[in-house]
Parts: C-alpha cells; sequence; structure tokens
C-alpha cells in the first residue's frame, strides 16, 4: 500500500530548435513530515537520466519549515531531439538536514520510460514543443 508522501507540480517545455527541456519546479504539496517539528525543510533534486546512468543533476533552494512550498525554479538540460527518446528526469523531494544526511521525502519519474502519469505528461510535452505543460504528480518510495 502508499503512503501519502505528498504531491508535486512541476511543468515541462521542450524547445526542439535549441535542443532545450526546461522543468519549471512550480509547488508542492502536502508533503510527509520529516522533522521533530512536524516540518520539512524540502528542496527538489532534478536528476537526468539516459539509459539508467545519470548524466546530470540540479537542486532547487531549500524552504525551511514548511509542508507545502512553492519554488517557480526553472532547471535547464541541453538535450539534443535525437536524444529526447533516450533520456528520463528523476525527481527527488528531499528533506535538508543541518545533521546527518538528507532524507528523501519522495520521488516521481518523467520520460519515455516512466509509467502512468510520467510518461502522459512528457508525451505531452513533446505533443507541444514551445508549451509549458504543468501537472501535479504524487511522490513514491524510492525502490
Amino acid at each position: 500500500e502508499s503512503v501519502d508522501l505528498g504531491e508535486i507540480m512541476f511543468s515541462l517545455c521542450y524547445l526542439p530548435t535549441a535542443g532545450r527541456l526546461t522543468l519549471t519546479v512550480i509547488k508542492c504539496r502536502n508533503l510527509k513530515a520529516m522533522d521533530i517539528t512536524g516540518y520539512s525543510d524540502p528542496y527538489v533534486k532534478v536528476s537526468l537520466l539516459c539509459d539508467g546512468r545519470r548524466l546530470k543533476k540540479k537542486k532547487t533552494t531549500i524552504k525551511k519549515n514548511t509542508l507545502n512550498p512553492t519554488y517557480n525554479e526553472a532547471i535547464i538540460f541541453d538535450i539534443p531531439p535525437e536524444n529526447m527518446d533516450q533520456v528520463s528526469l528523476l525527481i527527488s523531494v528531499m528533506d535538508y538536514d543541518r545533521v546527518g544526511h538528507n532524507e528523501i521525502i519522495g520521488v516521481c519519474r518523467v520520460g519515455v520510460n516512466a509509467e502512468g502519469l510520467g510518461r502522459d505528461h512528457w508525451n505531452e510535452m513533446l505533443a507541444y514543443p514551445r508549451k509549458p505543460v504543468a501537472h501535479w504528480h504524487p511522490l513514491v518510495e524510492v525502490k
């Protein structure tokens, strides 16, 4: 059974002529509390994967003491059009800890080899180039 870890909203936009993929992290809601305060210090980490290997990773800023952070931060990857069918994005919502390790609150994946909404969102982005397509995605536990 799935634990409710919260949701993340982001938009995807691809510019085929520039070979540029922009993922805009908009906000999260109802994140799982990770700290004893009953809150988290969430940030979002986006990894660009190709054939299961991580090529690049980028992060948003950290939002302190909230379970409903708003980011509105764009993360840009350069991906030539001919590589678009080999890549996927792993989006991890992390809890920042000053002491010890940052913990993963939950993840979602978009790309050709993603499942369900993650694949639909990716295909919709490819169908409407140059237009940002935003969706809510439920966070799942890391397998």
